[in-house]
């Protein structure tokens, strides 16, 4: 038997990121304390809305940081024999949840404003946008880079470019306000902006739940891949295929191959190069067994 010993270039491109994730991370919280106190102060609730927003990206953003820096620690328990990598989807899953829950907060909430809605301060509101909207550019300017090499960071770049969408919408409400001085623009931009954080949030629930599935990695074929193995000289059979992802980025194979005698070296090191560079897989378990083996292979 043999196996990759890599883990794959992910963690450590995402570690050369880690110093502007850190950054992006501050300024979208240090922006989000701020938010939070002007849409209370003003009373107004697409301000709230893009605040609900920012705190589930606070977190996507620090999931993101938190991966980078603690996914390649060795685990000295001996227990997670595959590490912490899984840390950043259970904390991918907290940020759908708390999505969900802003969205139906801001629905709700904004409906029942429709009838009477409340005086709101348009100044304030735009001047937040604004700031919001600079925010983000930097942020985006910061992460753009890595947006391209790692999943991870281009995670939280989509995060950042969804928080400018709300930040654009917060300043057309505030303008909608100020030149018509109709006050259930705000509710409008409420539910907008809730419903598009609902959206996101289902999306983003549904990546989770193939992560934790162990559903097979979008853009691979396993009937390709196991056509690709059994062309191989010397495989006879395979069978035993399983890949599913780790992490962001960071997909896991196991197969057995039915190998020729006396092959089992060459086939090895053809079939692990064949899922590195064809497929992205760099951690592959592979058992080569000979025809006469006796091995209960499994239809799972």
């Amino acid at each position: 038997m043999g196996h990759g010993h890599s883990h794959g270039p992910t963690g450590h491109v995402t570690g050369r990121y880690r110093g502007r994730l850190a950054i992006t991370f501050a300024l979208v919280l240090g922006f989000l304390i701020v938010e939070v106190l002007v849409a209370l102060s003003s009373g107004s609730l697409a301000l709230l809305s893009d605040a609900g927003h920012m705190t589930a990206d606070v977190v996507a953003l620090g999931a993101a940081l938190l991966a980078a820096t603690v996914a390649t620690r060795p685990d000295r328990t001996g227990r997670r024999t595959f590490g912490f990598y899984r840390g950043e989807v259970f904390a991918s899953g907290l940020t759908v949840l708390i999505m969900l829950a802003v969205a139906v907060f801001v629905v709700v909430e904004a409906v029942g404003r429709f009838g009477d809605p409340p005086e709101v301060q348009s100044l304030p509101m735009l001047i937040v946008g604004v700031l919001g909207l600079v925010v983000n550019v930097i942020s985006m300017v910061l992460l753009h880079g890595g947006s391209r090499e790692s999943l991870n960071v281009r995670g939280a770049y989509a995060e950042v470019i969804a928080d400018a969408a709300g930040s654009i919408g917060v300043i057309a409400a505030a303008l909608a306000i100020r030149f018509t001085g109709q006050l259930w623009w705000d509710p409008v931009i409420a539910v907008a902006l809730g419903l598009f954080v609902a959206v996101r949030a289902l999306l983003l629930g549904r990546e989770v739940l193939k992560v934790l599935g162990q559903e097979v990695p979008t853009g691979i074929s396993v009937a390709r891949m196991r056509s690709d193995l059994a062309a191989i000289d010397g495989v006879r059979d395979v069978h035993d295929l399983h890949v599913w992802t780790l992490t962001s980025g960071m997909h896991v194979l196991t197969t057995h191959l039915v190998i020729a005698p006396d092959s089992a070296d060459r086939v090895l090191a053809t079939a692990q190069e064949l899922l590195a560079e064809t497929y992205g897989i760099e951690h592959a378990t592979v058992q080569t067994e000979t025809s006469d083996a006796r091995c209960q292979s499994l239809d799972w």
